[in-house]
């Protein structure tokens, strides 16, 4: 196992304010883990301790093996991190930019050039180059930043809302990027409020509420979790009329149409082929299999409402 990035009891207090309570977390290499909840929950609290800009108060972080306490260059040289505030210099130019950020970085002068370079076409940033930063759209200035996260190739990727201000086109080209930048050297955290894309990006989800982390699994884990057994529509190619009696005796039905029926069940990968071979036996023609979708917004709506309590108040 390769955690790049891993905490254990993160918390953050302001004063008598608890910010975040008791978070632990393990993201492997090659995985991207999705941050959720809502405005004030604990998100970029969280994200800006992992990036060494904030000290926890109790408990620890790591980042490629390097504590954000005690080795903060380390952890920043390790680290391409993306925030909801960019500060970019507005009077530069694109290339300028990256290539000033690439020597902070260390990097070869021509290396530096070359990934920029790469970096504004793959964003679609090179036909403003001409152009200072302060003439960017908000959708082009995010771009630029997550170029400058990405300019010095790091094992860890820290991104707050990585496509907020984008334009739909250009937000599903971010998210192939981020969806590619998966690697054996690579660990990802994505905070979005953009449900779909979380559904699209992660391997893993946690939610986060009043500070603490309250659900967390894949998305089909916390599907079963929270929302229960999965629900299938068998769909034919005739009345369902006489046919409920060649299904097994044992299957849950929960509702039928004309030529369609619902059923739940735990295990979907040994009770659908009965489901089929039953069909098939009595010769009834079968349209379509397919679970009933149920997305992402309805566990997190669920989850949120479940935890909407005030932050706990230190004495």
């Amino acid at each position: 196992m390769n955690d790049l990035i891993v905490t254990n009891n993160l918390s953050k207090e302001f004063g008598s304010f608890v910010a975040v309570d008791r978070v632990t977390l393990r993201v492997e290499a090659g995985e991207v883990l999705v941050l959720l909840g809502p405005n004030g929950a604990g998100k970029t609290t969280t994200i800006r301790m992992l990036a060494s800009i904030l000290n926890p108060t109790r408990g620890w972080a790591r980042i490629a093996g390097y504590d954000v306490s005690r080795e903060p260059e380390n952890v920043r040289r390790s680290l391409g991190l993306l925030t909801e505030h960019h500060g970019l210099y507005t009077r530069m130019r694109a290339l300028d930019y990256l290539a000033f950020f690439g020597q902070t970085y260390g990097l070869k002068a021509e290396e530096s050039r070359q990934r920029a370079q790469r970096l504004v076409e793959q964003f679609g940033i090179s036909q403003k180059i001409s152009l200072r930063l302060g003439e960017y759209s908000k959708g082009m200035r995010q771009k630029l930043a997550l170029a400058r996260a990405l300019l010095h190739d790091p094992p860890v990727l820290l991104l707050d809302e990585p496509t907020s201000a984008m334009d739909p086109a250009s937000a599903l080209k971010v998210q192939a990027s981020i969806a590619n930048l998966r690697s054996s050297k690579r660990a990802v955290i994505v905070c979005t409020h953009n449900l779909t894309e979380a559904e699209v990006l992660a391997d893993r989800i946690a939610i986060i509420c009043c500070g603490r982390i309250v659900a967390r699994g894949t998305l089909t884990e916390l599907k079963k979790d929270f929302l229960g057994d999965c629900i299938m529509e068998l769909r034919l190619a005739q009345s369902v009329d006489g046919v409920l009696r060649h299904l097994p005796t044992d299957l849950c039905l929960l509702e039928r149409g004309a030529d369609w029926v619902r059923y739940k069940v735990s295990n979907p990968e040994s009770e659908n082929p009965k489901v089929l071979k039953a069909m098939a036996e009595a010769n009834v023609p079968v349209v379509t299999l397919a679970e009933v979708p149920r997305s992402l917004e309805e566990i997190y709506l669920k989850v949120v409402e479940n935890n909407g309590k005030k932050r706990r108040i230190v004495a």
